[in-house]
């Protein structure tokens, strides 16, 4: 049963899950066709994978105004559905400044008033799809669609406005849509931006997040496959041995390495501090006679010099190694991963003992390997910088799904981390294996067969429209 799968990457993200796994090679050796419908910078024929370049037509003006008053719409009312102020919080700030972003928060604030009710939150998507029908870009959609004629669509992320105008063009000339939601903490935060025919999810749970959350979506609309993205984690041939990955990165064979993950900006504003705190306590374990090193790998979007004073300050502690992604623009979209860096990342997970950040998912790449998280549990979000226990990103609907509290190491104060150091280098099983329950609860298992069961959904829903 050959089939022309034309797969859409609406921003540089969806690179890692669909262009730097098995995914498009499964694809060839199950006898399809497989065409990516490339939005990114990044020019995929360089990988040997076929594509077409979207043209610079962009979205009607409208639909990112009706995309945020629909976010807005839904996060007020899952909190009243549910009863749950949380939701509020994953609203972002309206632009302010200049008079046409002055005249967006108007539009928008209009919007909500109007539409915010459920009946009145159809009516927006209805309106962001007929808006999209009258541009450019949706007519310029529908004729390659027509050129190309594939079997179906396969978009790798549901939350971009730019995948709109692809996906109605599609479903108006009767070609199958699938949309892929791309992150495990995606759905409770209204970002199912798009409208498909089906939808393709992480694990039951997310399955059921999806139908709690949208309500217009049907349960056999749904199809449960993993995410592709931590599948590089189970290829061994991918490895350094030790000494050649310290060699390559000049680390100190006489010592065990630690890894700190930074986040962005707007997530931990006072990540450099957890830094410090971290190099603090391995200078002191250093002093009781431990060898120890930290590895900061930095959040791939972050290129600020917060973290620098730091560095030079613990220059005997912290090793930095930098992602390895590629800046093409300004864009957070326009930063885009690499092959190397997954490598990098794989490596760094298989020779650092443990990994320390805040409320990353990364827990979940370090279980793969067997290994163990903590994370920081307070903040210096008061004007004096004194550490304070507790931190609001813990108490987002995503870290509800942890099984038990075990599943991380919980660092609630800067004078515990050297001590809750030593406890993780001398093994913490019980973390590790409730850190495994939380993964396969967000994730289905076993994770390596995410590529085949995403291609098995495929090949189900082009034979159910055939």
């Amino acid at each position: 049963m050959s089939k022309k799968v034309l797969v859409l990457l609406p921003d540089g993200v969806s690179l890692r899950n669909f262009a730097y796994t098995s995914f498009y090679k499964k694809g060839l050796e199950k006898g399809h066709e497989v065409l990516f419908w490339n939005h990114t910078p990044f020019d995929l024929e360089e990988l040997g994978f076929n594509q077409v370049v979207f043209k610079k037509e962009k979205p009607h003006w409208l639909t990112d105004v009706l995309k945020t008053a629909c976010i807005r719409i839904e996060l007020n009312l899952f909190s009243k559905r549910d009863q749950d102020e949380v939701y509020q919080s994953y609203k972002f700030p309206l632009p302010s400044g200049s008079l046409k972003a002055r005249l967006k928060k108007a539009l928008i604030k209009w919007f909500c008033y109007r539409y915010g009710s459920e009946s009145g939150l159809l009516t927006i998507r209805k309106r962001m799809i007929a808006q999209e029908r009258k541009t450019a870009y949706y007519r310029s959609c529908k004729e390659m669609l027509e050129r190309e004629q594939p079997d179906i669509l396969f978009c790798a992320s549901q939350r971009s406005v730019i995948a709109i105008s692809p996906l109605t063009a599609a479903q108006d000339l009767g070609i199958p849509t699938t949309s892929y939601i791309f992150s495990w903490d995606n759905v409770p935060k209204a970002t199912t931006v798009v409208t498909s025919d089906h939808y393709f999810v992480w694990s039951d749970h997310m399955k059921k997040e999806l139908l709690h959350y949208q309500r217009y979506i049907q349960p056999e609309q749904i199809i449960i496959t993993g995410t592709p993205q931590f599948e590089p984690h189970f290829q061994k041939e991918a490895l350094l041995n030790k000494e050649a990955f310290y060699k390559e990165h000049t680390l100190d064979l006489t010592k065990k390495y630690i890894c700190f993950s930074g986040d962005d900006i707007t997530t931990s504003p006072k990540d450099e501090l957890y830094l410090r705190d971290i190099a603090s306590a391995v200078r002191t374990l250093n002093g009781k006679g431990h060898a120890l090193g930290l590895i900061f790998r930095r959040c791939p979007v972050d290129f600020s010099t917060r973290y620098d004073a730091v560095i030079n300050e613990f220059q005997d502690v912290i090793v930095v190694l930098p992602p390895l992604w590629n800046k093409i623009g300004d864009g957070w979209n326009t930063i885009l991963p690499t092959r190397e860096d997954i490598h990098l990342q794989i490596n760094l997970i298989a020779h650092t003992e443990f990994v320390i950040n805040l409320a990353s998912s990364m827990v979940f790449d370090y279980v793969t390997a067997g290994k163990a998280c903590a994370y920081m549990n307070y903040n210096y979000l008061n004007d004096k910088e004194e550490a304070q226990k507790g931190v609001y990103l813990y108490d987002f609907v995503h870290f509800r799904s942890m099984p038990s509290p075990e599943a991380v190491i919980w660092l609630d104060h800067p004078n515990i981390i050297a001590s809750s150091i030593e406890k993780m280098l001398q093994g913490v099983p019980n973390t590790v294996a409730a850190a495994h329950d939380w993964f396969a609860v967000i994730n289905k298992q076993p994770a390596i067969e995410a590529p085949n069961r995403i291609w098995n959904g495929i090949e189900k829903l082009v034979r159910r429209t055939q």
